[in-house]
């Protein structure tokens, strides 16, 4: 989880490919209106989010439901959107959820989004992605990782905090 720019689907990808579990690009679930709303420039409202959310809590509770293990690259910036990603497991009392909090000083973010071609999501967004943002709280099953070394060495402290429940 994070703010645009903070690496979520590189580490993600890292991260499940190590494991051998499932990935998912939260992206690839955004409806074509919210994909055309950022585009525009305009930040998605909580109402825009609910469906996207819930498209996300949907893939995950069918993995946890299939008994299998999944990594999910997804914004969730405030505790409302992860408490509904925790939802996709009401009734599976084993499914762990951990969530991995990727983070990094305003400029560095910034400058990632300038360097990337091709994404819906316009660098003039970050601004209000950084104040939507609600860090994990310290009753969220969550770890905070800095994203001021290269994706490979924050896909191993992912990893290393993850380890306990893969």
């Amino acid at each position: 989880m994070g703010v645009a720019g903070s690496g979520k689907s590189t580490v993600a990808s890292i991260v499940a490919r190590t494991l051998d579990w499932d990935l998912l690009e939260g992206d690839d679930l955004h409806p074509p209106a919210n994909r055309a709303k950022m585009a525009a420039g305009r930040p998605l409202t909580d109402a825009d989010r609910r469906p996207w959310l819930a498209a996300v809590a949907e893939w995950m509770s069918a993995e946890f439901t299939a008994g299998r293990s999944g990594v999910v690259a997804c914004s969730a910036l405030k505790r409302s959107y992860r408490d509904i990603l925790r939802a996709s497991r009401i009734g599976r009392p084993d499914a762990v959820l951990t969530f991995v909090h990727l983070t990094g000083a305003p400029e560095v973010l910034r400058a990632r989004l300038l360097a990337r071609t091709g994404h819906f999501m316009p660098p003039d967004l970050l601004t209000s992605q950084l104040e939507t943002l609600e860090p994990p709280g310290p009753d969220e099953q969550a770890v905070t990782l800095e994203i001021d070394r290269p994706p490979a060495e924050v896909a191993d402290a992912a990893l290393a905090a993850l380890r306990p429940h893969s």
